[in-house]
């Protein structure tokens, strides 16, 4: 099962100053998620500000406006993708998070498709692509 560990970070977040412990903490995580193979992906993300938010129109058009889509003082800055056996343990991968980021986080489980759902769609589509 795969789970998104998601830090939140104030809107005036700057890394740059970010405390050399805080740093050193984070990289020992993800050496230790690297350790036991849970670690996936991992990624930060630029300012919310710096952020687009995209809306289909009912008439085709798009509208692109500046900034994310909700308004808050906290928005998701960084993010890690682990691959772990329950939500258990991804919640412990997640309290070690917020410990060494100093920050809130949110810990979710992707959705699963079965394959066999996966297949039955793409069938469908390939008949009505005919």
């Amino acid at each position: 099962m795969q789970f998104l560990v998601a830090i939140h970070l104030p809107d005036d977040f700057d890394p740059s100053k970010e405390a050399p412990s805080t740093i050193k903490d984070i990289s020992a995580l993800n050496e230790e998620m690297i350790a036991k193979g849970v670690r996936v992906f991992v990624g930060g993300l630029q300012t919310a500000t710096r952020a687009k938010t995209i809306r289909a129109r009912n008439n085709g058009g798009m509208v692109v406006t500046d900034g994310p889509f909700v308004e808050a003082k906290e928005h998701v800055g960084g993010f890690w993708v682990l691959e772990c056996e329950s939500f258990d343990e991804a919640l412990e991968w997640g309290k070690k998070a917020t410990v060494a980021c100093r920050a809130p986080v949110e810990v979710r489980q992707f959705m699963e498709v079965p394959p066999e759902r996966l297949k039955a769609r793409a069938e469908a589509e390939a008949r009505a692509a005919k």
